[in-house]
């Protein structure tokens, strides 16, 4: 029996290359007392058989931020342990057989360039030079990032586990954790057995590694990991004389990856339609193994392989593997501080590239761990994201058969998944789709995003370019600018705070002041110790000891989470009422005119000023209205309950007939919202934006008293801007934005793009995006340089602007 020992800081539960990460970063750092238990040994689960590609372009910034470390710290460990990590810098190859993925690698060229990764273009000419044996008579493009490579994924985490011991980490083989202990809601350490023994290691905090054992150990102490394991295939062929070193090649419509080593050809797949595996549990002596060969699956990619490597005709097959990964709903990552347990910690389910994620998000998360807040923003990756319907193992296994294949899939804007859908849905749901609604899911809420015409079509049909629906998305936006729109937003995240402390509470958490008469709706953030922004939010006052808060459907767990670690002795009650309250968005010109014929209250300005909220007659029932707008136009949210959602939806629309009233999708307020340059979390605005470079200084009220951030916000006032959120609209009225377009300031690239849409009451595409500025520079200065935004490669003309380039001085909301 090892030497296990009573207590520690820190358990690490799983020896893959993420727990022995964590413990590598964790040491780095000064911490001891760190205990990594592995159930049988090092790296028997995924880690031993991956095929270990090293790229560094992930999907933002942040994310080729991690991939980059970890490419950096596989290529010095070698010197540090001892162990050769198998580290290739070979670079890596992606070809395009269609003009659609020529369009999706100009893009990703162009954004590779803005976050700082080396990267070229290739003809097929060019291809062929840099891989000879590749069939090129149909490759339309390519490119070429010569810092990618590949690794041994064993030996990383072999090294990284030397590593992590050199600085006094015990890590422990051969030792089960049976259960994570817990205490009013706080982890006290970890239950294990190693054979017929048993125990007891007492710990403050615990990190869940697990990989796709996690979800079931994290279930236990009902923390929500949804991850699900699919079957991952390769073949490895016999050694082929003669065969060159080369680089990592992908051939994303074909599903197919390669990779040489060792003078063999190693072919994977992400196919179409993946195979989920161990729907029933994971057998407990699981070690090194492999799962059974499958050719027929295998074999459609194994044809399309043949004919576009010959050489492959020649070449005897070596092995057939057949391994299980773990992939999630969304196909990002878990990362991060588990909402459900403090102090317990997650990093798992890295859907087939948690070679090239691993280091980083050790680092990543060892740093969150040490400083009680994550290094720069993982929103992207946050297990806060999970929503807890997602535990439920039928709702995975029918997603992950689709997001394996996603990976190699066209990375389409706007692109919606198909499978496990219509599990939440608004009061609305058959209204809408009795009207032609097109719908799409975020955090398993159906949403209308578009409405078609009669005899249309009720689908996407994907293009780089403008799709089937952007006539319908244009009449929607322009309905919400000219006329009357009405949109189903019942997906808000809806949080009831009460109580005695309910008011000083949220001061303490919200830079604006909350100290308003009852009915008054507040903008604000909740803001972390450096100023940046954890929460965009409205609230209104209900009482004098009760408020709503209204956050997006996507960010509730989040939000809520964020409360719960504030609230102390604090004398409140938070309760999350998102499903009990519809809400519909009655939005234009004509939406005062639309309320006052389905209600007898007084709308107008002076009666229900912009700001306020109050309960109304609709219809036979009652609802609140709360005079707002998300899309810059005169407008209320109204609020019913569930029950009398159908009636009052019903009344508005009967009465909105001959005021031309249209049911308008997400899309639709999107482009709308960006054509009035208002922030969206997760895109515009994140933790590690500053309020104030944000441009949403008027919300942070400094004066009122002691909130989180407030320091900051006084320091940053007094010490300058260095960057600026500046809006953009292209001077070419065809080319469209999306996000992560690279900025350039008199012809040099200075950021990317947060969001972006068509603005067609603009008449051009829109974008928002941070650049740098001096403290000193004037805003004439800032917004006189020569700017461009590049697209796929181009760059276009830009007119950029600090104030909204629609209605900059909102006289069309009153």
């Amino acid at each position: 029996m090892p030497d296990i020992p009573s207590s520690a800081r820190v358990v690490i539960i799983g020896g893959g290359i993420s727990g022995c990460s964590v413990a590598y970063h964790l040491a780095e750092r000064g911490w001891t007392d760190i205990v990594l238990l592995e159930r049988r040994q090092l790296t028997c689960g995924t880690t031993w058989h991956a095929a270990g590609l090293i790229g560094q372009l992930r999907a933002s910034r942040n994310m080729t931020r991690l991939a980059k470390y970890s490419a950096d710290l596989y290529r010095r460990l070698e010197a540090e342990t001892g162990l050769a990590t198998g580290f290739s810098q070979r670079g890596s190859i992606t070809v395009a057989l269609t003009e659609a993925r020529r369009e999706e690698l100009l893009r990703q060229a162009s954004m590779a360039r803005a976050f700082g990764v080396e990267v070229n273009e290739l003809s097929p000419v060019d291809i062929n030079a840099l891989y000879p044996h590749l069939e090129v008579s149909d490759v339309v493009s390519g490119v070429h990032l010569p810092g990618d490579g590949q690794a041994d994924p064993a030996n990383i985490a072999l090294a990284l586990a030397k590593g992590a011991r050199a600085r006094g980490a015990r890590i422990i083989e051969g030792v089960k954790v049976t259960r994570v202990t817990t205490d009013c809601g706080r982890v006290t350490g970890v239950d294990w057995r190693a054979g017929d023994e048993q125990g007891h290691i007492a710990a403050t905090h615990v990190v869940n590694c697990g990989g796709m054992w996690g979800r079931d150990l994290a279930a236990q102490n009902g923390v929500t990991l949804p991850l699900h394991a699919c079957e991952h295939f390769y073949i490895v062929t016999e050694a082929i004389p003669g065969l060159e070193r080369l680089p990592v090649l992908r051939v994303p419509d074909e599903c197919a990856y390669y990779k040489e080593d060792a003078g063999k050809i190693l072919l994977g797949a992400f196919e179409p339609k993946a195979k989920p595996w161990g729907m029933s549990g994971i057998p407990e002596d699981f070690c090194f193994d492999q799962l059974p060969e499958d050719l027929d699956h295998f074999e459609p990619i194994l044809e399309k392989a043949v004919a576009r490597m010959p050489l492959l005709a020649e070449a005897g097959i070596h092995t057939f593997f057949n391994g299980p990964e773990s992939f999630t709903p969304d196909d990002r990552y878990y990362l991060g501080a588990a909402s459900e347990v403090a102090g317990y910690w997650v990093a798992a389910g890295y859907n087939s590239i948690g070679i090239v994620s691993s280091g980083g998000a050790g680092m990543a998360l060892a740093a969150w761990m040490d400083k009680g807040e994550p290094p720069f923003d993982l929103w992207e990756v946050d297990i806060r994201r999970a929503q807890p319907f997602q535990r439920n193992r039928r709702y995975l296994r029918e997603r992950v058969s689709e997001t394996l294949g996603l990976l190699y899939a066209d990375h389409y804007p706007y692109r919606q998944v198909e499978t496990a859908r219509g599990l939440r849905r608004s009061p609305l749901h058959e209204h809408l789709k009795a009207r032609g609604a097109v719908f799409g899911e975020v955090s398993g809420w159906e949403r209308a995003n578009w409405f078609a015409r009669p005899g249309e079509l009720r689908e996407y049909r994907y293009s780089w370019g403008r799709q089937n629906w952007f006539p319908n998305q244009r009449d929607e936006h322009m309905a919400l600018r000219e006329g009357v729109g009405l949109i189903d937003m019942s997906s808000f995240g809806k949080i009831r705070v009460e109580g005695r402390d309910a008011l000083a509470f949220l001061q303490r958490l919200c830079g604006n002041d909350l100290d308003v008469a009852p009915g008054r709706i507040v903008y604000t953030q909740m803001l972390n110790a450096r100023g940046c922004i954890e929460s965009d939010l409205t609230v209104t006052r209900l009482s004098e000891t009760a408020f709503l808060l209204v956050v997006p459907g996507a960010t509730l767990q989040r939000d809520l989470a964020w409360l719960r670690r504030h609230l102390g002795e604090a004398w409140v009650t938070i309760t999350d009422m998102s499903a009990a309250e519809a809400v519909l968005l009655v939005m234009g010109p004509r939406a005062r005119a639309l309320m006052s014929r389905v209600s007898p209250d007084d709308f107008s300005d002076a009666a229900h000023p912009f700001g306020t909220a109050r309960e109304i007659e609709i219809g036979l029932g009652l609802a609140r209205a709360h005079r707002i707008s998300y899309v810059g136009e005169l407008g209320w949210e109204v609020y019913v309950s569930a029950d009398q959602a159908a009636h009052v939806f019903e009344e508005l629309t009967d009465a909105g007939e001959d005021l031309g009233l249209r049911l308008c999708g997400l899309h639709a307020m999107d482009s709308c919202r960006i054509e009035k340059a208002y922030r969206h979390f997760g895109h515009d605005i994140t933790d590690e934006d500053h309020v104030l470079e944000a441009g949403l200084g008027f919300a942070v009220k400094t004066g009122k008293g002691d909130f989180i951030g407030r320091e900051a916000v006084l320091r940053k006032r007094d010490e300058g801007l260095s960057r600026r959120l500046l809006q953009f609209c292209l001077c070419d009225p065809e080319p469209l934005l999306f996000h992560n377009e690279p900025i350039l300031r008199n012809g040099r690239i200075v950021g990317q793009l947060t969001s972006g849409a068509y603005g067609h009451a603009l008449g051009a595409a829109v974008g928002l995006g941070y650049v740098p500025c001096c403290g000193d520079e004037s805003v004439a200065e800032l917004l006189g340089s020569v700017w461009q935004i590049e697209v796929a490669g181009r760059p276009v003309t830009a007119r950029a602007s600090l104030k909204p380039l629609y209605d900059p001085t909102g006289a069309r909301m009153i």
